[in-house]
């Protein structure tokens, strides 16, 4: 890489992060980010790494993982506009593969599922975001500006322009880009929402059988009376209502 594509990569790497973070307010304070410390040191130890130097490549991506809290192995191959936020915890393995304009936050792990060889890391396209403390593993495909959830765990390839959640990680919406418009595939989990669903439902079950009670109670009395042909108001006083009544001397009372 010539000294001038070098200059145009590292001023990409401060573009994306001046436009992606609102709180860069300058340059200077962008210079003091550790993912771009991160990025730099990265290409640096990749450049020597493709050109066979042994040793150096590995001290240097020790070196900024000591000082940033990132871990880019020097054998990873990250495009332009590249941004870290918050970057602490960062882990991204040899055999990955980024494209232009990505973004990583804390924690994410691009990393492998085993100890086979060859490709083991996964490929990111063009404008995807990961969120905090996400996991992309394997050989997978993460499309062209895809967003994987904060937590998620991937294992499998996530398409173009999809958002991908939870664990193990499952499409929950398709944007598409020359609309705009956003497509729900799933409704997310409302705990709460559901809760109170089932309070509800068992208000009104148990309304219902109060309803049932009532309506068995009023039988019950009505079939009493029919059947011993007690008079109306004998009847009346022992339900409570006996409207003046006060026995008599065949009832003890």
């Amino acid at each position: 890489m010539s000294k001038t594509r070098r200059w145009s990569v590292l001023r990409e790497d401060v573009r994306a992060i001046m436009h992606t973070d609102p709180a860069a307010r300058n340059i200077f304070e962008v210079l003091l980010y550790p993912g771009l410390h991160a990025i730099v040191f990265h290409r640096v130890a990749h450049h020597l790494w493709r050109a066979g130097l042994p040793f150096v490549p590995r001290l240097l991506s020790q070196v900024a993982r000591f000082f940033t809290g990132i871990e880019i192995h020097p054998g990873a191959r990250i495009g332009r506009g590249f941004f870290i936020d918050h970057g602490m915890g960062v882990v991204i393995g040899e055999t990955t593969e980024i494209g232009n304009n990505v973004t990583l936050y804390q924690g994410v792990t691009l990393g492998g599922t085993g100890k086979q060889g060859g490709k083991r890391h996964p490929t990111l396209g063009d404008h995807v975001v990961v969120g905090v403390g996400a996991s992309v593993l394997g050989a997978i495909t993460v499309g062209r500006g895809a967003r994987i959830g904060g937590g998620a765990v991937v294992v499998k390839d996530v398409p173009a322009y999809s958002t991908a959640i939870g664990v193990p990680a499952r499409i929950v919406a398709t944007h598409d880009p020359e609309t705009g418009t956003s497509r729900r595939m799933e409704q997310l989990p409302d705990p709460e929402g559901a809760m109170l669903k089932s309070l509800h439902d068992k208000v009104l079950e148990l309304e219902a059988r109060i309803v049932e009670l009532e309506d068995e109670l009023e039988g019950h009395h009505a079939h009493h009376h029919d059947h011993h042909g007690l008079p109306e108001s004998l009847f009346a006083a022992l339900n409570g209502n006996d409207n003046g009544y006060h026995g008599g001397p065949g009832w003890g009372i």
